[in-house]
């Protein structure tokens, strides 16, 4: 990552992290479609060729919608037992569309993170 040599004032990177804006400004959108990563912030011009969320995400995803769909499926089985089909008009679309809801927010949150932080890749110095 190159030096950031722009004044802006500090933003939360939280908040703009779950809300895809940019880390720097934190106006412009960082993310176009569903999980891509635009090329610069359409506001300040911050390059995002820094940005590498990796699988942090859909790691933290695939645990916590894990954790409360299969907590409520088990939760509504011992209570109710309904048959197969409930469990999977419930539970399918209910995880999907959690699944891409938070990933897109964490992925987000890591990009903005690694910017406050100025996260880049390890170097071996061989001095």
């Amino acid at each position: 990552m190159t030096k950031d040599e722009a004044h802006y004032p500090p933003v939360d990177p939280v908040s703009v992290g779950l809300r895809g804006r940019c880390p720097r400004c934190g106006e412009g959108a960082m993310l176009e479609g569903l999980l891509g990563v635009k090329p610069t912030c359409s506001v300040c011009g911050l390059d995002y060729s820094f940005a590498d969320a990796g699988d942090g995400p859909a790691v933290f995803v695939i645990l916590i919608i894990g954790f409360i769909v299969v907590g409520l499926a088990l939760w509504l089985e011992v209570n109710y037992s309904p048959a197969l089909w409930v469990h999977l008009i419930l539970w399918i679309p209910l995880a999907t569309v959690l699944t891409l809801t938070l990933l897109r927010a964490l992925k987000g949150l890591m990009i903005a993170l690694q910017y406050r932080n100025k996260a880049a890749e390890g170097k071996i110095d061989r001095g």
